[in-house]
């Protein structure tokens, strides 16, 4: 039997594509890729934040390049993914983590929001799966880490379209797999929980309703911290994974294993 090799958990010589990640649990997982070696190349439709997070990256030491473009175009997906490949010489690992979410009750909710959310959280990570795994296919090498979420096994109210599209990348995860494993490419998910970021920092306060059922309903008892997500990332984007494909895997501090406490307990 031969013996785990330590070293294929690292990612010297790796060249990792993150969506989106200019901040929150995006940077958090891309500066673990950063740590374990990886060269990052990080995209936003918007320049002034991807400047920003770039600078950021690049003052805790890491080699960080950035490109401006939509996701949900095919053809400025392309012609990016393109130019970056002829700078950088190829993608190795792609983390499709560019999401948004909107809270509307579906009766109220207008269909070309629907849309707009499956858009950016399904059919983005489809056409950047699509552009990069091209040229992982033709290499018999690549990693594609898809963030789905706790939407993607439970429902909730007023998100019914990011909950459609998460579930849907969910099967979309095992579909790609399923086509390209034989190429020695393999397609994987991580489900984040509750997590500790700035966009929930308000309704992080005891007494606030929320806060006390996410603690009440999540066996750990707390939060989950961005960085708990950076060791799953660094796994799956490894050669450590290599067995391991068209799998959600739920960084949830426990929520999915269980149905809860009775509220008398």
């Amino acid at each position: 039997m031969k013996k785990l090799k330590m070293n294929s958990f690292s990612l010297q010589g790796k060249t990792a594509l993150i969506t989106g990640a200019t901040h929150g649990l995006g940077m958090a997982m891309a500066i673990g890729l950063a740590q374990a070696g990886a060269e990052l190349i990080i995209t936003n439709n918007l320049k002034e934040p991807l400047d920003a997070a770039i600078e950021q990256y690049k003052d805790l030491g890491f080699k960080a390049s950035g490109y401006v473009f939509d996701v949900t175009d095919e053809v400025e997906a392309e012609k990016q993914v393109t130019l970056i490949e002829k700078n950088h010489g190829k993608i190795d690992i792609l983390v499709n983590n560019a999401g948004i979410i909107l809270r509307v009750l579906a009766l109220d909710m207008p269909v070309s929001d629907f849309r707009k959310v499956v858009d950016v959280d399904l059919i983005g990570p489809f056409i950047m799966s699509k552009l990069v795994a091209k040229n992982m296919v033709e290499r018999r090498s690549g990693k594609i880490i898809n963030i789905c979420s706790m939407m993607s096994e439970l429902g909730r109210d007023n998100v019914s379209a990011y909950a459609s599209a998460k579930g849907g990348l969910k099967m979309l995860t095992r579909s790609l797999a399923t086509e390209w494993a034989k190429y020695n490419v393999q397609v994987n998910a991580i489900g984040p929980g509750y997590f500790a970021t700035s966009q929930t920092a308000p309704i992080r306060v005891d007494g606030h309703p929320f806060n006390d059922f996410i603690i009440s309903r999540t066996p750990a008892g707390r939060w989950g911290e961005p960085e708990d997500l950076a060791g799953t990332a660094v796994f799956l984007a490894s050669e450590a994974s290599n067995f391991i494909n068209g799998q959600v895997i739920y960084v949830d501090g426990g929520i999915l294993a269980t149905i809860g406490k009775p509220s008398n307990e």
